[in-house]
């Protein structure tokens, strides 16, 4: 059932979520993944919230422990006293188009410390690893004062750098036997990598993965020019919390990078004009639909058989009818 405006107090969820309300949040989540028709007056009432949070990703192939990982980061930014948000994409279910593994169990744990808000999302379909909610649904957990959120990614492999675009820091996870160094090498994930995190470091070719690592690392990229960021890389066991001080650390030294060359505000308006894009070609391709398959695309379809004109004027006309 669609639902109007009358049936959402938008300023009255916003107020809550700005509380903490963990329903209010979650509601608002609901409006944004399910392109409510209150989407808009939501976007609006959140605008002036933004930028406080600060925004981590962690993407990386499957099995390498990324849910893990991500559980050992909360535990270790809640005994610091940080307000934390997670949203963990997941794949679709077929037949709902719901996140396919629900509230990732490896992060029970925090589902009743109200210092935490824990979303699974589904990715329906979204190449990237991400799902195309994700951007507001930074906004809405920005709005009830999440001091840093985590994006787990769906982790799809090679298709994973759209987090690059979303994330002011992005943690890449590799492990022992995944075959991490050849991908990388193949796929160039190198280069989204802020941070490097060798998990599973207890097990046998860890240090070769660094090694790995290292050696793409001298090859070049974004990474050696003069004065830019180079990841490091850090070893961890995120099953028994070993290491996840120093991935904190390495987090809020890129950070303080960041701030220091200007960079955050850059990244911060590459995201916003991705977010305005998607938006502009989302209206685009709605107006387009209705008028598939109408007289106007039939007509032009029929004058370019006919060699009346071109496909490209004929596209140019059917555009400027929009």
């Amino acid at each position: 059932m669609a639902v109007s405006r009358r049936d959402v107090d938008v300023d009255d969820l916003v107020a809550r979520a700005r509380d903490g309300s963990a329903r209010a949040v979650a509601r608002l989540i609901s409006l944004v993944e399910n392109d409510s028709p209150v989407l808009r007056a939501v976007a609006a009432a959140l605008a002036p919230d933004g930028g406080h949070a600060q925004v981590v990703g962690l993407t990386g192939s499957p099995g390498v422990g990324k849910s893990t990982s991500t559980s050992a980061l909360v535990t270790h930014l809640r005994a610091a006293g940080r307000r934390v948000g997670v949203l963990a994409v997941d794949p679709s279910s077929p037949f709902s188009g719901g996140a396919l593994l629900g509230d990732r169990v490896r992060m029970q744990d925090h589902a009743t410390d109200e210092g935490v808000f824990i979303r699974s999302m589904a990715s329906r379909g979204q190449l990237g690893g991400l799902s195309a909610a994700v951007p507001q649904a930074l906004r809405v957990l920005d709005a009830a004062r999440c001091d840093i959120v985590l994006i787990e990614t769906v982790g799809v492999g090679q298709a994973e750098v759209e987090i690059a675009s979303l994330a002011d820091t992005t943690l890449l996870v590799v492990a022992p036997g995944f075959g991490d160094g050849i991908q990388a090498a193949k796929a160039g994930i190198i280069e989204i990598a802020d941070v490097f995190v060798v998990n599973k470091a207890d097990r046998d070719g860890a240090d070769q993965v660094v090694r790995d690592l290292r050696y793409m690392q001298s090859l070049g990229g974004r990474h050696s020019s003069e004065g830019a960021w180079r990841p490091p890389i850090v070893k961890t066991v995120a099953a028994r919390a070993e290491g996840v001080d120093d991935v904190i650390a390495a987090v809020e030294k890129h950070r303080s990078w960041l701030d220091k060359h200007g960079e955050l505000t850059r990244r911060r308006q590459v995201r916003a004009a991705a977010e305005i894009e998607a938006i502009a070609l989302g209206t685009v391709r709605r107006r387009f639909a209705d008028v598939h398959g109408s007289v106007a695309l039939d007509k032009a379809a029929a004058r370019v058989v006919d060699g009346l004109t071109d496909p490209y004027t004929a596209a140019d006309e059917l555009v400027a009818e929009l």
